[in-house]
């Protein structure tokens, strides 16, 4: 009984959001000058805020002409003074805290700074949202009669400032989670923390087999590998047997699309829930708010400044932006932010598609620097993750991962793309991967003009290649990169063939894996 109680009182509480969520849907542009107003006032007096002159700017369109436009790389030297411990250089103030990352475009580790108003005006206002949304559309949630199972990174002393810490966002924020919200989840933080993934992995799977978990939140990548792990300890056919009360899966980081179908297979249930975020080590920025529809809600209240770089200007040295108002649906843009933790027109390196202005909905397009683009294709990584669901589809096939890249021109060869897919249960004695790369093929043709109109013929483009690699390779590349757990996620697309190559070594696939061309 004390159980359904806390339910109906958690549910009433977390429901309590919405008028504020609403303002923002309906008075968008408002909200955002609130925003704009409230960044360039609190950090005038700092060296960033005095080297150009912010309070003295009267508009957004001044900000824009005077603020340059910045990569991580170009704001690396404030960023490690911060780092050091130096105060009030791009936000006031000291910083305990900091996201690292070693993001999709390099191998070079990031450090975002988190400072305490972007900590629980952004991430954790966003965790809370992400709740106050899902509970709005089903206010017959059970959710709070369990524990949400968090799979999380780790964290450790900063390497320039022993009095401060850095890790993955989502250490930074399991760690300082308030005790309400530490009551709701599971595994306890000593295992939620645990730095080696792979025992991380064991302990998270024995610790919480016999727990009533009703919801998951992670990557989705790594929440497979979790699921699976559970499903050989107990022995058990699918999850529902071993938690019947999970219901939902909050996830983000990586598309959902080409994951769907494995969880199908995990959690055999027409009642199990999908919620998709989008969240990033440099803030939270939407939740998908439509129990229907897969767009996400962009959050305008979280102390972040919205920009949008047009797509086609996107690698530019110095590239105009458009402000919230000026964006078009269907159009995709880079996206570049403002944030209370010290990021000034800053470039994520996401490019977001909107679907809708009123209010406005976005889907996560892809990464400006994960794309090919070799021949005038602009293959993107949505095109990827919808080609690749389709084809594993119409064959009953399951993916685990991909990657691809192109086959570059030569004197006596064609261009084209090559495709490294791993399958959850690819036979080669029942499977044609020749039937799959026509599948591949005719999919993508039908969602990316460009690509096809490179195939015609096959006068710039050749059908595509495609290596089927065993059950795990991804996962023993990535272990040997060092990136497992956490943020880290698998490069879908590039137009160098750096990623794809080294799989094909680490896969032996000369002896393990077809070729179709």
């Amino acid at each position: 009984m004390m159980q359904k109680w806390f339910n109906q009182i958690a549910t009433w509480l977390m429901r309590r959001r919405m008028p504020r969520i609403e303002r923002f849907m309906h008075h968008p542009h408002q909200v955002q000058e609130e925003v704009f107003r409230y960044l360039i006032q609190t950090a005038a007096s700092t060296e960033w805020g005095k080297k150009y002159d912010y309070a003295h700017i009267t508009s957004r369109e001044e900000f824009a002409q005077r603020v340059p436009v910045s990569s991580y790389e170009d704001l690396y030297p404030q960023i490690e003074r911060v780092l050091r411990g130096q105060e009030n250089v791009l936000w006031p103030g000291k910083f305990t805290w900091f996201a690292k990352s070693s993001g999709t475009t390099n191998d070079r580790s990031k450090y975002i700074p988190v400072s305490d108003p972007h900590l629980w005006g952004c991430h954790y206002r966003g965790g809370k949202d992400m709740i106050c949304l899902y509970v709005n559309n089903y206010p017959d949630t059970k959710a709070f009669l369990g524990k949400n199972l968090g799979i999380g990174g780790s964290y450790h002393t900063n390497p320039f400032n022993p009095k401060t810490y850095c890790g993955d966002i989502s250490a930074v924020i399991m760690k300082n989670l308030p005790l309400w919200a530490e009551y709701l989840r599971a595994p306890s933080l000593e295992i939620a923390l645990m730095s080696n993934w792979e025992e991380k992995v064991e302990k998270i799977a024995l610790s919480t087999r016999h727990q009533n978990i009703t919801g998951l939140s992670g990557v989705p990548t790594w929440t497979v590998l979790l699921l699976q792990r559970i499903l050989e300890i107990t022995g058990k056919e699918h999850i529902r047997k071993v938690w019947p009360h999970l219901e939902v899966f909050f996830h983000g980081a990586v598309s959902f699309t080409p994951y769907r179908e494995l969880f199908r297979q995990l959690i055999p249930a027409d009642d199990m829930r999908y919620v998709e975020t989008y969240n990033a080590s440099e803030g939270f920025f939407a939740i998908q708010d439509q129990r229907d529809s897969q767009d996400l809600l962009l959050m305008l209240d979280y102390g972040i400044y919205y920009e949008f770089i047009p797509l086609e200007h996107a690698q530019s040295d110095n590239p105009p932006t458009l402000d919230l108002s000026q964006v078009q649906i269907g159009k995709s843009y880079a996206m570049v932010i403002s944030t209370n933790s010290g990021l000034w027109r800053y470039k994520i390196g996401d490019v977001v598609r909107f679907t809708s202005v009123s209010p406005y909905r976005i889907r996560i397009v892809g990464r400006t620097k994960h794309y090919i683009n070799a021949f005038g294709e602009e293959l993107v990584v949505e095109n990827a993750d919808v080609a690749i669901a389709y084809a594993a589809q119409q064959m009953g096939l399951i993916v685990n991962d991909y990657t691809a890249a192109p086959i570059y021109l030569s004197i006596s060869s064609k261009g084209g793309h090559e495709w490294v897919v791993e399958f959850d249960n690819f036979d080669e004695n029942i499977h044609s991967l020749t039937t799959f790369s026509k599948l591949l093929d005719e999919r993508l043709r039908q969602i990316n003009s460009d690509y096809d109109a490179k195939r015609q013929g096959d006068l710039a483009l050749v059908a595509p290649v495609v290596h089927a690699v065993p059950k795990g390779t991804f996962y023993h590349w990535m272990a040997k990169r060092g990136k497992l757990g956490g943020q880290h996620k698998v490069p879908r697309l590039s137009n160098t063939r750096q990623y794809l190559e080294d799989l094909l070594a680490m896969a032996n696939t000369s002896q393990i894996s077809r070729l179709i061309t």
